[in-house]
Order: C-alpha cells, then structure tokens, then sequence
C-alpha cells in the first residue's frame, strides 16, 4: 500500500464546532473509503488550490483520512508546510446535510447525516479534534468534485498536533510532538516508565552509545548489574511479559536467605575487584538509550512507588507491563496529552500496587500543568447590567444642573371655549398653573488599596479593573434612580434624595399615572396586565412611543402563558411589545427590590437629567501617606425629574386580598351659584386638596367664590383600589354669578 504523507483526523464526533453544529457517530458512514479531493483554505476559484487527494476511514471517533499530495508546485509547497509543523488543521466540506436544531436561539444543529465532499488543509480547525497526527513524505494523485448545496464548518480552535511523525527518508522518531509539551519532571517520569518496560520485555532492538565495548560483554554486565543492585529483575516477575520495580531498600526483613544463588552471585562479582564492578555499572546506565543522541533521563525515584512508612520502611511493587507501556504510548498519540494518557490508564485499567488493583496514584498532581486563568481579570458577579445604557441613553442632557419645569392645566370643563347667546353674561377661562424646581445632589463611589498590594499584583493591572467598577456601579445607580429609586429608607445617610433625582415610579401624580393590576395573586393572569395596559393607554401623554422597563418575573410570565390548544401566545420580547404598543421591552434587575412594582411605560426622552460643568462624572486620585493608600473617588452633581405632565404609566401589582373598585364618581358643580356637591358612595371617602385634607360629605356642599379653586380627591376604602390614579382626583373653580 501507498504511504501517505500524512494522515489525521478531518474530523471528531460529538464535539461542538465553531458554527454551533455537533457531527455525531455514524454521519459519514456512507464516506468509508471514499477518495475525495485534497484542497487549501476550500478554495474552488483556482485548479492549483487542489493539492492531491485524501482516502477516508470511518472510526468510532470520527473520520479518519490519509492524504496524498500531487507533484505540482503547489502540492509539493503544502507538503513542505505540513511536514514542518506549519499547517495542522484539516476542515470538511459536507453537502446532503441531514440536522437536527438542538437550540434555536443559537442555531446550534447535530448533525446525523451527510456526504463529504472534499477535505481541506486550513489555517485554523473545524473540528477541535481535526488535527493532523501522522506525517510522511510521499506523492500521491487525486480528484476534483464541484458540488452544490455546500456546508463548510470551520474553526480556529487550535488542537495540539500528537502522533508519530515519520518520514520517507528518514529513521522512525519518537512521539516528539506530545514530549515537546512535558516539563522536566514529567519528561523524567516518562523516560523512566518506557525505559523499564523495554527493558523487562527483552526488547533486542534497543541500541547502546558508541562508548560500550563488547555487546555480549555490556549485555552481560548489565543484567549482573541489575540483580546486584536489586533494581530490575524481569526473570522474576509475576507474569510473563511484566516487568518489576524492586526498590533498592527491599531487603530481607524477617532476616532469612531465600535467595542464596543471588548472594553467591554478588560473591563472585566482588571476587573480581571493583573495575568489573564499575563496568557492569556503566552497562546498566546505557542499556535504558534508544540512540547516540539521547540523554540518561533515569530516576533515582519511581513515581508509581509508594512508600509504606518512613526512613528505611520497604516501599511495595508496582507492575507495569510492555503492553501497558504501549497502550498509554498509543493513546497519547491519539489525544494528543501524554497527561490525559496517564489519567485514562489509571482510570480504566488501574496500576498494581502491592497485589492490590489501584485506581489512583499518590501526589499525581506533580505531574499537571499549573491552573491557568481563563480570563484576563476576575470576574464581578453582578446584576444584569444591559438596561443602564438603555437607560442613561435615553435621558435628555440638560447643561443646567438646577431644572424647572411650569404647566399649565387645561383639560378641565372650565378651561375649555364656550358658546355665546346674545345678552348673556361672557365668562373668563380659568386654568391651574404649577411650577416645580429639582436642584442637584451628588452621587459618588469610592474606593482604596493599600499601595504594596498594587505592587505585588504582576499579572493584572488591578487599578485599571478597579476604577472599572466603580464606574460601572455608579451608572447603576443613576440609572436605578431615575426609574425607580435606590431603594434605601428616607433615614438612610447614602440614599439618594428623590426630590433630587426624581424617580419616574414614584413621581407626583401630574407626571406619572398610576395603574393598578391584580396579577399577584395565584389565581390572576398576565393578560389582565394586557388589559389594563390597553384600557389605560389614554392616559400617556408622552412623547412618541414609549419603553416598557418590567422584570424577568412578569417577563417569564408572558412567556409561558398559553391558549387552549397549548401553544404559546407570546414566543418573543418583540411580541410583548406588539401588544403593549412600546418600543421595546427592557427587563431591569433592580425593579425587583420593589414587590408591588410591575412595570414602567415612559418616554424616557422626557426625563432630564441636568448637570453643569465640571459635575458630569469625574475619577479622582489621592494617595495617603500615612496609611500608603491609594484612594480612588468617582463623583458626578446632577439632577433628574420627568419635565412632561402625564408622559409615564406605573403598574403597580395588588397585594393579596385587595380588589378593585368601580371608578369613583365624580362630584357635581353647579355653575350658577359655583356650589361642589360630593356623593355617597360604599368605600369612598372624598377629601379635600389631599388625603390628610378634610372630609367632604354630601350634606355639606363647599361654595366657590369667583376664582376660587376646590381639589377634590376620591381614598378607596381598606385593601381597596380604584384601576388608576387618572379617575380619583377632580379640580373646581368658582366662576362669577349673575
């Protein structure tokens, strides 16, 4: 058969690719022993991007292909570059595809079947286990297919390249690619473990330094050597093609001669002085080299030993035959870890230790790698963080940090054009003006560290990642109280004065409507929030289309409701959002400190947040000399208010027990003598300016005098609402008499 010039795996099963797809066993069966074309980079413009071809092997794990460069310029320059390390991925190009979407959001597929079309060498992997393993010089020929309906995964995930590595002019070499990876220790245990088993399997194939003299004579003294020393017997063992590490300390203890032929052995040896001594010594340290080049790697220590007690106590045995040797050889060139080899062996197989099968070996971890961090810097286990931005882009930027807003109400009767009948009195318009001022306070986040510890920590710049988080915790908070407030008590040091930045949430009632909705009670459904959303739209006299800020708890709750037949009424945000008629919906974290909370509809271009030059947000540095700390402050001064009369909607969810109230009824007026009469209504109470203002009965009716202006407020009863803060509050103004 035809060498290859190399050989690997095009690609592995049951791994995650970079396109989200999953090839699983048995996808490319109908492959077996196809020869498909051998190209770079899937280029298809140009006939020199096909560089040979490769034969495909269908294994448990994956497809296999060996692959044959053409004698053309560009085939024999990629061999070049395959041959010294330079390309080591492999990539597929598969059609007929037969997917199964395993996740929709990510477009994540198995694949369960389909047809390879060409295998390509790329710069960087598909597959994370598309490498190449096998490497040889040698020239093949192959074929070009152009087919239709392609599906390229491809990746960059780099695999680190195992395997034998051999090439046509020269000797076979060692698994040099997976030893490259080992650190000294690891390399010791290595050399050791393979040197021993050769050793006790007789292998005649291993070769000795030009420094030996006679093979018969070195040969000899070796073996002498090794029952001298008690070190390695392979006579003894306890099955054939095993070999025994007998620790030099394991003598006799009981004090009885079982092994007088030994003893005369060592006899004789002395017998002939220390030079042949030495020689056998020397023939002992050179039978472990495989060529001239090779260094002496042996241990004075068995990794695999186990020590049974301390000082001179004897260490038991451990029995590691050739074949075990080769197996954990062969699966290294596979996996392309000597490590994981190590670990797969003693996991599956086990090691013999005292007589005793052990799964496990002592201080293993000598042998791993140290822990690497997977990321630059530590990461902040923080709340969802995406709506701030939403937030604090939103906002209108004032350069006056101190804001006033006036309005003026004419939605009342009086307000409104009359009519006019000859010889009839004309009355003047009346109307209610307001004005609010919102002055700034200053918000801040400060942090220290002690100067030596900035020093001491190399491998990140931690001031940088510090100053990071502040930053990111004070646009938090700005955001959280221009929406619903910091959530600290009003005799709270840190809390941040609402009538500073005042939160759209709790905002006076000439800003912000309040809709009230029974949806957190178990026997309640999301749509009477749909509901209410609808009914009470009438109310938002904001500008353009407003945002709906809710939490993933009301979110989930649109989420899962379904009709009758089980399906799903909402399946996405742009759903909820077609339905509640904003924008978009944006979920927000810190709204769940509020329980009664349900959502907020608003415009948030209608919300100012003033600040003057020199308090937009500033970093500053300070350092004590006293303590050595490095102190770091970030401050802005600003204020924040709704500036648009009834531009937001708040839901407030019920507390359980409580229910709605029909709208209360609104007092009468009479305009001939400006007389304001309440009703009596069951679970209403009418005040007068607020709910701490007088009681208003209907026996005793308030006169107006001309100008004069009477506020009137409905208060529903215990566990009581009325469906919004829009039908519970009327104005009347005297008007002139005749």
């Amino acid at each position: 058969m035809e060498t290859a010039d190399f050989s690997g795996y095009a690609t592995r099963n049951n791994l995650r690719c970079s396109d989200g797809r999953i090839i699983l066993a048995g996808a490319f069966d109908q492959n077996n022993g196809d020869v498909v074309p051998l190209v770079w980079q899937h280029g298809h413009e140009e006939p020199t991007n096909v560089l040979g071809h490769a034969k495909l092997e269908v294994r448990d794990d994956g497809t296999y292909c060996h692959a044959f460069f053409n004698a053309t310029a560009a085939g024999q320059h990629a061999k070049e570059m395959v041959k010294h390390g330079d390309v080591k991925f492999l990539s597929i190009w598969a059609n007929q595809l037969v997917e199964r979407v395993t996740d929709a959001a990510t477009r994540a597929k198995d694949v369960i079947k389909g047809n390879i079309r060409e295998v390509s060498l790329v710069l960087g992997g598909a597959n994370p286990g598309a490498y190449i393993d096998n490497v040889a010089i040698a020239h093949g020929n192959g074929e070009f297919d152009t087919v239709s309906d392609e599906a390229y995964i491809t990746t960059g995930i780099e695999i680190e390249v195992g395997g034998v590595l051999s090439h046509a002019d020269t000797a076979t070499e060692t698994v040099q690619d997976v030893l490259d990876t080992l650190n000294e220790k690891q390399m010791n245990a290595v050399n050791y473990l393979v040197s021993q088993a050769l050793l006790s399997a007789g292998d005649d194939s291993i070769e000795h330094s030009d420094t030996e003299g006679d093979d018969d004579t070195s040969t000899e003294d070796s073996g002498d050597a090794e029952k001298a020393e008690g070190t390695v017997t392979s006579e003894d063992s306890e099955e054939p093609g095993t070999h025994t590490v007998v620790p030099d300390d394991a003598d006799n203890k009981d004090g009885s001669d079982e092994n007088d032929e030994s003893e005369e052995s060592d006899d004789s040896e002395d017998s002939e002085g220390s030079e042949s001594s030495d020689d056998s010594d020397a023939g002992a340290g050179d039978a472990v080299q495989h060529n001239d080049n090779q260094e002496d790697n042996s241990m004075t220590h068995n990794v695999f030993d186990q020590a049974q007690g301390g000082g001179g106590a004897a260490r038991t045995q451990v029995h590691l035959s050739h074949d075990d040797v080769r197996t954990i050889v062969e699966d290294a060139k596979n996996n392309g870890s000597l490590k994981r080899a190590v670990e797969n062996f003693v996991t599956t197989t086990g090691v013999t230790v005292g007589g005793q099968l052990q799964h496990g070996i002592e201080n293993i971890e000598y042998l791993f790698p140290d822990a690497k961090l997977l990321e630059n810097s530590p990461q902040f286990v923080s709340r969802r963080m995406e709506w701030v931005d939403n937030v604090l882009s939103s906002v209108r930027k004032s350069p006056f940090s101190r804001i006033k807003s006036v309005t003026a109400d004419i939605t009342p009767d009086e307000a409104r054009a009359r009519g006019y009948v000859k010889g009839n009195l004309k009355n003047e318009e009346f109307f209610a003006m307001s004005k609010r001022e919102t002055t700034p306070q200053t918000v801040y986040k400060k942090q220290k560290l002690d100067r030596d510890d900035v020093i001491d920590i190399v491998d990140l710049d931690v001031v940088a990642w510090l100053k990071a988080e502040m930053k990111v915790m004070l646009d938090e908070e700005l955001a959280a109280a221009v929406l619903t407030g910091d959530g600290r008590s009003s005799g709270d040091d840190d809390k941040i004065i609402e009538t500073k930045i005042r939160p759209v949430a709790t905002d006076a009632e000439l800003y912000v409507t309040t809709v009230n909705v029974n949806i957190l009670d178990a026997s309640s459904s999301i749509e009477e929030l749909v509901d209410a959303a609808i009914s009470h739209r009438r109310y938002y006299k904001g500008s353009g289309t407003p945002t709906f800020y809710t939490t993933e708890a009301v979110i989930g709750q649109f989420l899962t409701v379904k009709d009758n037949f089980g399906r799903r009424l909402y399946n996405t945000l742009a759903d909820i959002a077609a339905v509640l008629r904003v924008k978009a919906v944006v979920p927000v974290e810190v709204m769940e400190r509020d329980d009664t909370l349900v959502g907020v509809m608003v415009n948030l271009g209608d919300y100012t947040l003033g600040a003057d030059r020199g308090g937009t947000a500033t970093m500053f540095d300070d350092f004590d000399l006293d303590y050595n700390k490095l102190i770091y402050l970030i401050e802005t001064r600003v204020s924040g208010a709704l500036t648009l009369p009834k531009s937001a909607l708040v839901f407030r969810g019920m507390a359980a027990g409580s229910a709605l109230l029909a709208n209360p009824e609104a007092p009468a007026f009479d305009e001939e003598d400006s007389t304001v009469t309440v009703p009596t209504v069951t679970n209403v109470t009418y005040k007068q300016d607020n709910a701490a203002g007088a009681t208003l009965t209907t026996g005793a009716p308030v006169t107006l005098d001309e100008g004069e202006t009477l506020h009137v407020i409905a208060i529903a009863g215990a566990n009581k609402h009325f469906s919004s803060s829009a039908v519970d509050e009327w104005d009347f103004t005297g008007v002139a008499t005749a």
